[in-house]
């Protein structure tokens, strides 16, 4: 348990992406974190997300982070979401992102995959880039709260109504 106050810390901006094929599937990545990393210890699923450098426009933050976490570059703009917000639990606030931050504030931005699954490359994402996932596959949007770690389930609640249009093939 970690002393500080999470309410002097800001929100890390960040970009979140939901990446839907043809079929109205989203991508999911299996997270290959350590017990030290934002997400905790688990077996957990999650969509492509990630940092917004200074000044970065978040669709921008998006691609990049897409293209950084799964090598995909083939995608066309679908949607977004409205700004969303979480907490941290008490446990990691101090330990994740080395600390400065309580949460995430995210923009989650939808991408229609128009690639081929070859490009898709969790083992060699992008040049510099480590690996955030050790698998990979396509799931229904709906089912995605069950598969995320537990103190983000609401924002991907939110995700998957902002988004559920883009599901329905």
């Amino acid at each position: 348990m970690t002393d500080i106050d999470p309410t002097t810390l800001p929100y890390r901006p960040c970009a979140g992406i939901a990446l839907f094929n043809d079929d109205g599937l989203v991508w999911i990545g299996r997270r290959v974190d350590g017990p030290d990393e934002a997400e905790g210890p688990g077996a957990w699923w999650q969509m492509p997300q990630g940092g917004i450098d200074d000044g970065e426009d978040p669709v921008e933050a998006a691609r990049r982070e897409l293209t950084e976490e799964t090598n995909v570059r083939s995608v066309s703009l679908l949607g977004q979401s409205d700004w969303l917000t979480y907490d941290l639990p008490q446990d990691l606030v101090g330990k994740s992102w080395k600390g400065k931050y309580r949460g995430q504030r995210q923009k989650w931005v939808a991408f229609r995959f128009e690639g081929e699954e070859s490009e898709i490359d969790v083992d060699d994402p992008g040049p510099g880039h480590k690996p955030e996932f050790s698998a990979w596959r396509w799931e229904r949007l709906e089912r995605l709260p069950e598969l995320i770690v537990p103190f983000k389930r609401e924002i991907y609640k939110q995700v998957a109504a902002t988004f559920a249009a883009f599901a329905a093939r």
